[in-house]
């Protein structure tokens, strides 16, 4: 399974104008909710456009230009609370804010209902992201968690058991800043027939991965591939220095990239990054909660 993890990059990555391919559901990814009127007020403030929720991140794009996109994996997310925001289709208004990290760069997310009166773009991503985070053991290795009750294996929802097979050494450990897993199985035919078995499972787990996120909507939204939009080709190109400018507008703290030399604080009696001018320590735990 772990070889099928490593390829997944939809709840881990921030991305931005990714492909029509891209912005496809991968096996495994389920297209819980849409929502439409939806702008990206930070990045395209006055773009009326398309939010779609998943069960692996939340992916939103531009109505007129659908190049124009956002892909934000949960695993990504630090925090998601709502706030007042001024936005050009709608003026001052109670919004979506999400707080990501990836490779080491933070970037904020605020996204704004055009529509007065749903509040769906509040419960749909706040709840499916929950799910998401009690979910982490469909997806994540995890060394002595309470998987036995009454010396019997607790199942997830979905799981099954296929087989059981005694007298297993366990000679898993810490290498070179990974976790390799190993096991003795005697007699070698005994252990050649349960990697034959693994190796099936993991065949028919890899075509249709199961995530764990359960979250279902009363109305079933259209599927991901109906929703998209090709943007035709035009004759127009896009210069190679100006992409990074596509995420610029979403850095969480203005145009910083690496983090600030460290300054010892009084009033924590530690060493954190020097705050940017204008901020207070008071004022970014208000911010937080």
């Amino acid at each position: 399974m772990a070889a099928v993890l490593d390829a997944i990059w939809e709840d881990r990555d921030v991305r931005f104008d990714i492909t029509a391919q891209h912005m496809k559901t991968r096996a495994g990814e389920v297209l819980i909710d849409c929502l439409d009127n939806i702008e990206d007020t930070k990045g395209n403030n006055g773009d009326r456009g398309r939010l779609l929720v998943t069960n692996l991140r939340i992916i939103w794009h531009s109505l007129a230009l659908p190049r124009v996109n956002l892909s934000v994996g949960y695993n990504s997310v630090i925090n998601i609370t709502t706030r007042t925001a001024n936005s050009k289709l709608r003026g001052t208004t109670e919004a979506l804010y999400i707080l990501t990290k990836c490779n080491n760069t933070r970037f904020e997310f605020i996204f704004t209902n055009v529509v007065p009166g749903s509040p769906r773009l509040f419960t749909s991503v706040i709840a499916v992201h929950r799910a998401y985070e009690t979910s982490k053991m469909y997806r994540e290795l995890k060394l002595r968690g309470a998987l036995i009750q009454n010396k019997q294996l607790k199942l997830f929802p979905q799981e099954q058991m296929c087989d059981q097979i005694n007298g297993v050494w366990n000679l898993s450990s810490d290498q070179t800043g990974g976790y390799v897993l190993g096991f003795k199985i005697d007699p070698v035919e005994k252990l050649q027939s349960t990697v034959k078995e693994v190796n099936s499972l993991h065949k028919v787990y890899s075509a249709s991965p199961i995530f764990g996120v359960h979250y279902e909507m009363e109305e079933k939204p259209q599927p991901l591939e109906e929703l998209t939009v090709e943007q035709p080709p035009d004759d127009i190109e896009i210069e190679p220095d100006l992409q990074t400018d596509a995420f610029t507008a979403y850095f969480a703290d203005g145009d910083k990239q690496q983090d600030r030399e460290p300054v010892f604080s009084e009033e924590l009696g530690l060493a954190v990054e020097k705050l940017k001018e204008g901020f207070t320590l008071q004022g970014l735990w208000e911010v937080i909660s």
